[in-house]
């Protein structure tokens, strides 16, 4: 089930599928893997070879002189021109606020109001930490709806899903159908996420809201395909991932993509393009 509230979005769902690629991701460095993208260059290159495999967002980190998570607008917004030059409107660029341990929750939202991305993904724990937190949050989403900003909320957790149902509810989000983004595993602790971690966060509540997967580890494709069978979206990429389905190493991002594509249900779900999801979640 999937959004069920919501017959508009069901049509779509059952129809399109998201495919977001997230190529780089805060932690993982160069010395691991030769073709991870780290300059705007190489982001921009690898946006290309992604917008030739279906993907239509592209999740965005960005690092400093020292190849390091950074939150600085002017790199976002030199990287988000480079993607921009690649591929044109092919791509949405979901930029992330992710805190790792860097960053507070004003620094994280004063980026956004700097760079005014396409898309941005916003932990729930890191923004909306606690009740003492949500009137600061809740204007911020509040914003972020009134900007034509797209909010995808990341949860890590069975008990951030229904913290998440519960602020729904109350309204905080500004949108009564938000995008949510199931996280299994994570990368800090070196945890691999599992693919029944999605059945549990959905039953908790996750499937009444459109939502997408991404899993560390070699679970990932499972998990894509999982998320796939059952009306979700999919993220795909080198921070969660570097491993195909025998073992070896991917080449580059679009391998996994691909590998996705050659294993996934193509025929009863299409990729949705960026303009499909610009008029579903940008332009109402």
């Amino acid at each position: 089930m999937t959004d069920s509230g919501n017959p508009s979005y069901q049509k779509f769902a059952n129809e399109r599928i998201v495919i977001m690629s997230a190529p780089n991701g805060a932690r993982r460095m160069p010395a691991e893997h030769a073709s991870l993208p780290i300059s705007s260059k190489q982001i921009a290159e690898c946006a290309g070879s992604l917008a030739d495999a279906s993907v239509s967002v592209l999740h965005m980190h960005v690092r400093d002189e020292n190849d390091l998570h950074t939150l600085d607008a002017a790199r976002y917004q030199d990287a988000i021109a480079a993607v921009k030059s690649a591929v044109g409107d092919a791509m949405i660029v979901q930029v992330t606020t992710e805190a790792v341990g860097r960053y507070q929750p004003d620094e994280q939202m004063h980026m956004v109001r700097d760079v005014r991305p396409e898309a941005v993904s916003l932990a729930l724990r890191e923004l909306c930490s606690d009740e003492a937190a949500e009137l600061v949050a809740g204007a911020f989403f509040e914003w972020l709806v009134n900007e034509h900003i797209w909010p995808q909320y990341i949860l890590y957790s069975v008990e951030d899903v229904l913290r998440f149902v519960r602020l729904c509810r109350k309204g905080l989000f500004a949108d009564d159908h938000p995008f949510c983004m199931l996280v299994l595993g994570q990368y800090a602790d070196g945890r691999e996420g599992k693919v029944s971690e999605l059945d549990e966060m959905l039953a908790s509540g996750a499937d009444q809201y459109p939502w997408s997967v991404c899993c560390f580890g070699k679970d990932e494709n499972a998990a894509a395909l999982h998320a796939a069978s059952v009306g979700g979206h999919v993220r795909i990429g080198f921070e969660n991932n570097v491993l195909l389905l025998d073992g070896s190493v991917a080449i580059d991002n679009a391998a996994l993509i691909e590998q996705f594509n050659e294993t996934g249900p193509a025929d009863s779900r299409q990729a949705a393009t960026a303009d499909e999801i610009r008029g579903r979640w940008l332009e109402t």
